[in-house]
């Protein structure tokens, strides 16, 4: 986006609907961010938004059979695939060792570069409390990142934004030092087939990976219909952050109104203090997240 493109959205105080947002999520795997906001992701591309999803390492250690080179590949091959279903503008994988991440210099200033070429509006990623040390690290580098991206000295070469972006946390379930405290709900129900389908992609995960590491891949299927049946309707209920709508009811009918009673389905954010002040009101919300039912 232009300079002065990005000067006009700067200065709008217009809904998430009247124009395009530029929304980047930075997930530690090639697969957090589909979890986390993929419901998220397909209502912004369906009105016409831009999502790019990054995964800060290639989650080569993601399997208990296959070995690094092997498992990275097929995780940026599954990355590609739920990316088609929801339109994303890319899903950009990148080539650090997962379980080595660390918030270096060098990765911090690959994350600055990355946030000035896409000019986000909005930037999503991990809380810093998290019980995996590549999301604690993501989310640090993307902390790191918030002020100096506005600094036009560092990486001088790549042109500095002109203000912060919002910034906001993905939700979890943990309890300290601070619990995950939602400021933003949004409603899922209409997507959270698609977002299925995306989190079906991640085949070497959700059937492999994760059943085995829980000692639970006795309970998948293996014909691949039978498969996401046992994901949409077992696997991802029992998940804590398959259902936020109910965890966090208030807040949902705060922001959504009567209509929010009936939300099934919705996904949690929190603002992250160290990006561009964002009130928590419904106003403020929806000129970044789309809150219709």
């Amino acid at each position: 986006m232009r300079q002065e493109s990005w000067g006009l959205l700067e200065r709008s105080s217009v809904t998430a609907r009247s124009r395009q947002l530029r929304v980047l999520v930075f997930g530690a795997h090639p697969d957090d961010c589909d979890f986390k906001c993929g419901g998220l992701s397909l209502k912004l591309t369906d009105l016409g938004h831009v999502v790019k999803f990054v995964a800060c390492t290639n989650g080569c250690t993601g399997h208990f059979k296959q070995g690094g080179l092997q498992v990275a590949r097929r995780r940026y091959e599954e990355a590609q695939a739920s990316a088609a279903i929801a339109k994303l503008d890319e899903y950009q994988v990148l080539d650090n060792h997962s379980g080595e991440l660390e918030p270096s210099v060098t990765n911090r200033k690959t994350i600055i570069r990355l946030m000035r070429e896409f000019r986000p509006d909005v930037i999503i990623t991990h809380r810093p409390n998290d019980y995996h040390p590549d999301h604690r690290c993501t989310s640090q580098l993307v902390q790191d990142a918030s002020y100096i991206i506005t600094v036009p000295n560092m990486l001088p070469l790549t042109e500095a934004l002109s203000h912060q972006p919002v910034i906001c946390y993905m939700s979890d379930p943990f309890k300290k030092p601070a619990p995950f405290s939602p400021d933003i709900l949004v409603p899922i129900d209409g997507v959270v087939e698609r977002k299925a389908k995306m989190i079906h992609c991640h085949t070497s995960q959700v059937y492999e990976w994760m059943p085995f590491n829980r000692g639970a891949s006795d309970e998948v299927p293996s014909d691949d219909e039978a498969r996401f049946r046992w994901l949409r309707d077992t696997y991802l209920p029992s998940r804590w952050d398959w259902n936020l709508a109910d965890e966090y009811r208030e807040r949902l009918v705060c922001l959504c109104g009567e209509a929010g009673q009936m939300v099934k389905y919705a996904e949690a954010f929190e603002i992250c203090e160290y990006g561009q002040s964002l009130k928590g009101d419904r106003e403020s919300i929806s000129q970044y997240f789309p809150l219709g039912v």
